[in-house]
């Protein structure tokens, strides 16, 4: 009795934790929606009235591709006005072009394109490439990294810098025209392009200043202060801030101005809703449409059942992930072929998150976990226990009798069952054998599941009777 309490506890722990996340996440996509809805007539307006003059002199809409949450960088390069007077200005123009090479290195590296070049500003763009939710906190690591380069260019911290960065950095709604040329991909429009700007401008000497719209996006992140307000049009003063760092208990102790595997797990956490985005989008366009029950709901609740179940054992925030990748990965075999789908999965989740650069050891993890969902289950350990418990939740759920029905016409449609009651008697020999393997399953699902076999029973006592 006192382990049902405990369960029971832990169970309204983690809805009330989830209940304050939904609400600071409400708070910070009302925000959002607040500052994008100002701009969303204005963008769609120029968008359908962005136009060219043609050769024969009509004229013809280019194509614009608007980004809903990207994240510019504006790098104002500061020290032209100190070159006339120095003596060894030759030096210190070499020094010039590492800098600027390795920026462009440091843009590459987190995905980031860079737009163009006007002058000593140098444009660059986030979540362009490929669109994602974690581009805030990329462009602000690349920023970090693109302040380092030019204090060891410069030969150090306590050397004196003749080169300095001034960087602005603003996340929001952004319109982008091609031009067609490598240098320059994309003609901006939009405010969050003069934004940037004015965030690089007034951004102090060797500061990384960031907009309200960044900074919400990212404070869970790194550390800001507050750095001044900013005149917007037709917006008011916004708050803008610097960012200076990342939080101490995301920063490695031993490497000062380096991340940790804290930071690493919480970026994934966020990086795994662009990764499901993919993996659903490809399984809805490609799965059979007669997968009844192995489709992308059951994946949905998998995903969710690792989540609670997980939470409830007392995993770390790593296990859970990795019990989210592989939920999410479980069934998307079936895309190739219905036999072995286990293994399918697993390729396919090697193949995308080595794409992500999963550590090895992790994905080895996710593909283990994978292969553990093969029927008849035989987890290992726990975390296999938990996905196991998950895969056949529905067994005990007051939905079984709709999610079984689903699961008889899939079987049926393959011509692995003949009769509904043939599936009774199969499910009935299933249910009986299987057993959850964690106390929270068994302390939520075991009571149905109970009624579940009596129901069962009674239906093939009355279908014995009448033939």
């Amino acid at each position: 009795m006192e382990n049902i309490e405990l369960y029971i506890k832990r169970i309204f722990k983690l809805a009330n934790r989830n209940k304050k996340l939904s609400q600071q996440m409400d708070e910070i996509v009302g925000r959002y929606n607040f500052i994008q809805n100002q701009n969303d007539k204005y963008l769609n307006l120029l968008s359908n009235f962005s136009f060219d003059e043609n050769a024969g002199g009509a004229k013809a809409r280019k194509k614009i591709h608007r980004f809903n949450r990207a994240s510019l960088l504006y790098a104002s390069i500061e020290g032209f006005g100190n070159l006339s007077i120095n003596a060894n200005a030759m030096p210190l123009m070499d020094k010039l072009d590492e800098l600027l090479l390795a920026m462009d290195i440091i843009s590459k590296k987190y995905n980031i394109l860079k737009i163009k070049t006007v002058g000593d500003i140098h444009i660059y763009g986030a979540g362009m490439l490929e669109e994602n939710r974690t581009n805030p906190i990329e462009v602000i690591m690349a920023a970090f990294e693109m302040q380092q380069a030019a204090i060891r260019i410069n030969g150090g911290e306590n050397n004196s810098a003749f080169w300095e960065l001034s960087i602005g950095i603003h996340t929001g709604p952004v319109l982008a025209e091609p031009t067609g040329r490598k240098s320059a991909p994309y003609r901006l429009a939009g405010d969050a392009v003069n934004f940037t700007s004015r965030l690089s401008k007034a951004s102090a000497t060797g500061k990384i200043n960031i907009s309200a719209m960044t900074y919400e996006l990212v404070k869970e992140f790194f550390v800001c202060a507050p750095s001044g307000r900013m005149p917007v049009k037709y917006k008011g003063l916004m708050e803008t801030y610097y960012v200076t760092g990342f939080l101490p208990n995301f920063e490695d102790v031993e490497n000062i101005g380096q991340k940790n595997k804290d930071f690493d797990i919480k970026f994934s956490l966020i990086q795994f809703l662009d990764i499901q985005e993919d993996v659903l989008d490809m399984m809805e366009k490609s799965l059979p449409e007669n997968l009844f029950y192995h489709n992308i709901k059951h994946t949905i609740d998998v995903i969710t059942g690792v989540e609670l179940i997980g939470w409830a054992e007392g995993l770390s925030e790593l296990d859970i992930l990795t019990l989210k990748l592989a939920a999410l990965f479980h069934d998307s075999g079936h895309m190739i072929n219905y036999e072995d789908h286990e293994f399918h999965g697993a390729v396919l989740a090697k193949n995308m998150l080595d794409k992500y650069n999963y550590p090895n050891e992790m994905v080895e993890s996710v593909c283990k976990l994978i292969m553990a969902t093969k029927m008849p289950p035989d987890p290992k350990d726990l975390l296999q226990k938990v996905i196991c418990d998950s895969d056949l939740d529905y067994l005990g759920r007051t939905d079984f009798i709709p999610v079984s029905n689903m699961l008889y016409q899939e079987l049926k449609e393959r011509g692995m069952v003949d009769s509904f009651s043939e599936w009774n008697k199969k499910q009935l020999g299933f249910i009986k054998k299987h057993q959850y393997y964690t106390d929270t399953a068994q302390n939520l699902r075991e009571v149905n599941k109970a009624m579940q076999i009596e129901r069962l029973e009674g239906l093939l006592a009355i279908e014995s009777n009448v033939e």
